[in-house]
């Protein structure tokens, strides 16, 4: 009822929805950067939507199974071998005892998500079985895969069914030059009015830091802030600000160089100033971009992304109603 690790791949970890209501207290949420993908994925093998997963970065691992069982990767298109043999990506399809999972190297995303019908059986920690690497909680001992590991499953549902795949309609588009909607955010004020208008003029490059706390950005125009009195325990730069919350999606820019939009495992808040945040259907596109690829930044009002969010669930519906057909 497991399955072995031979190779882990690059940054592989156990992911699942995530782990809320423990923000306050400095833990974030973990789970799945893509979301959508997790659903899918999870969905087409007959598990719960959130049970949990791998999520594999850029370099998919190398898994031996020791029971037979349906898998499904969606995300990033990263096709699976079976032995060698190529496997459909958003189809589910067998995987026999004794057989090797492996993958090509990824054509077009960053990350894709491999889910097993009964999901990875690791232990919860605060009602999530997913990984937060940086304080070594949740996932498989706390941390990425690694060679020789042994990952249990849950017990089958049953309800999967071998060759079935998404419509294209439903499937996740990865590459390309991405637009990043995001709602002006506390303190898109202390900007000078050049600056703010010059930060959604630009093209960003994904930088090659970018990982599960935050994406990091560059080749921008250097931003201006509005000249000031720092406020005790702000600091001489002016991109910092005395301590405050951070959401998810949130975007700082230290010193005014590159600006950096923090995902699921970013600390809960700190002394720089957020110019905007990242509207959360969007995450999902963050989760695929690659290094050195190329994005926008759009503003939008927060009743464009109220409304942004409604289609999201929408379409979340949309996958729900698939299965139930």
């Amino acid at each position: 009822m497991s399955i072995k690790v031979l190779k882990p791949g690059l940054a592989t970890s156990v992911q699942d929805s995530g782990r809320e209501g423990y923000y306050h207290l400095g833990i974030p949420p973990s789970g799945a950067l893509d979301q959508y993908s997790l659903r899918a994925a999870n969905l087409l093998v007959g598990n719960s939507a959130t049970a949990a997963v791998l999520e594999c970065t850029l370099l998919g691992p190398q898994l031996e199974f020791q029971r037979d069982a349906l898998v499904a990767v969606c995300g990033a298109a990263m096709t699976p071998r079976v032995d060698g043999a190529e496997m459909p990506l958003d189809t589910a399809f067998r995987v026999r005892a004794g057989q090797v999972l492996g993958f090509d190297f990824i054509k077009g995303g960053a990350r894709g998500y491999v889910a097993i019908e009964g999901g990875i059986d690791v232990p919860e920690v605060l009602g999530s079985r997913s990984t937060y690497g940086l304080g070594a909680i949740g996932g498989y001992n706390g941390r990425r895969l690694e060679a020789g590991d042994v990952l249990p499953l849950g017990q089958p549902s049953g309800r999967g069914q071998e060759g079935l795949a998404l419509p294209r309609s439903l499937h996740v588009e990865v590459g390309g030059e991405i637009s990043l909607r995001v709602v002006p955010g506390l303190y898109y004020h202390r900007l000078t009015a050049q600056a703010a208008e010059q930060f959604f003029a630009d093209t960003w490059t994904v930088g090659s830091e970018a990982d599960r706390t935050g994406y990091r950005f560059k080749g921008g125009t250097p931003l201006q802030f509005e000249p000031r009195e720092q406020p005790f325990g702000a600091g001489s730069d002016p991109s910092n600000i005395v301590d405050a919350c951070y959401p998810i999606g949130s975007i700082q820019v230290p010193g005014g160089l590159e600006p950096i939009v923090l995902h699921r495992d970013a600390v809960s808040g700190g002394g720089y100033a957020m110019i905007g945040t990242v509207i959360s259907p969007d995450l999902n596109r963050i989760a695929q971009l690659q290094p050195n690829q190329k994005v926008r930044f759009v503003p939008i009002s927060l009743e464009e992304g109220l409304e942004a969010r409604r289609k999201y669930n929408q379409q979340l519906e949309n996958l729900n109603r698939f299965f139930l057909a």
